[in-house]
């Protein structure tokens, strides 16, 4: 069985000043809501990723890997062993006739793909509203507007306790909002999951007015359709031949408040923080939904939302 806590010391011989404990995970999270680590490590690159998971196998420490913080709901009983705060955002692009571009897992997706835009890159347009980090999109398939993962990713490097690897874009299995990694363990344990160190993806030669325009154009569909605020992000998978904001309307639910955590008014598969929400607050919504939704359509409301943490 997992150690429930790692001394903070020995990850301190290799992190030093960038090993926390006791820390509230709520500011690491869009939705502003989450509970206390034991013990958080901020790497800042795919070596230190590596050397910190390497440390944390090793003891055999309960953790997880916090990247941009959205689509993420932390427990209010916080999370024992470690927290990783995945600051790794090195980038490197390649031009030519088939360009592509190199990062690590870290990297803000949203700050790629307008990057991208001012260089006269086009194919990551569909991500320059999408919060996360690139290694939670390789992980889930992120997408939006009709783009998605699948379309951009060459490959992905992983490391599991049986060491490096790259896994090709046939490899990942991707599927609707999942992969093999979300699906599969893999490790000489089987109970892991891969950590995703870095990724090269697929671009396209554009003008820097095309791609740009085409973010605008998706940014202000995204500001119309969705509400502001705290929340984290599309709280269910769409169900196949419909969506889960319309079923969850049609249930009647929509503008429902539990504590200050609410179904929003603009966009049914958002939750909003309204104040000092409790992660619990938002799981009874979640589970209202998902309850109420069944009764009345017959379908099951899967999340798209991690449950982290000490549930």
């Amino acid at each position: 069985m997992p150690s429930p806590t790692l001394p903070a010391h020995v990850l301190r011989l290799r992190f030093d000043d960038a090993v926390q404990e006791n820390v509230i995970l709520a500011p690491y999270t869009s939705a502003r809501i989450g509970g206390v680590a034991d013990i958080l490590v901020t790497v800042n690159s795919a070596d230190e990723l590596a050397d910190a998971m390497r440390i944390i196998w090793e003891q055999e420490t309960p953790y997880f890997i916090l990247g941009g913080g959205s689509n993420i709901l932390v427990s209010d009983k916080g999370a024992r062993g470690v927290v990783v705060l995945n600051h790794a955002k090195e980038t490197i692009f390649e031009s030519g006739d088939q360009p592509t571009v190199w990062c690590e897992s870290g990297v803000i997706l949203s700050n790629l793909a307008n990057r991208c835009a001012s260089k006269g890159l086009s194919g990551l347009e569909w991500a320059a509203t999408i919060p996360g980090t690139v290694g939670g999109a390789v992980f889930g398939n992120a997408g939006a507007f009709d783009g998605d993962m699948s379309q951009n990713l060459i490959w992905a490097e992983v490391l599991t306790q049986d060491g490096h690897k790259k896994l090709s874009v046939e490899e990942m299995g991707y599927g609707y909002r999942t992969s093999i990694l979300r699906t599969a363990p893999c490790g000489k344990n089987g109970n892991e999951n891969a950590i995703i160190l870095s990724a090269a993806l697929r671009l396209k030669n554009s003008s820097k007015e095309e791609a740009s325009a085409r973010i605008e154009s998706f940014s202000e569909r995204r500001k119309s359709a969705q509400p502001p605020g705290a929340s984290m992000g599309s709280m269910f998978k769409n169900p196949t031949g419909d969506y889960a904001g319309r079923l969850i309307e049609a249930a009647g639910l929509k503008g429902t408040r539990i504590g200050a955590a609410e179904i929003s008014l603009v966009h049914a598969n958002f939750f909003v923080n309204h104040g000092e929400t409790k992660a619990a607050d938002v799981y009874a919504l979640i589970c209202l939904a998902q309850k109420t939704v069944k009764e009345k359509f017959g379908v099951e409301l899967e999340l798209e939302v991690e449950l982290a943490g000490n549930w």
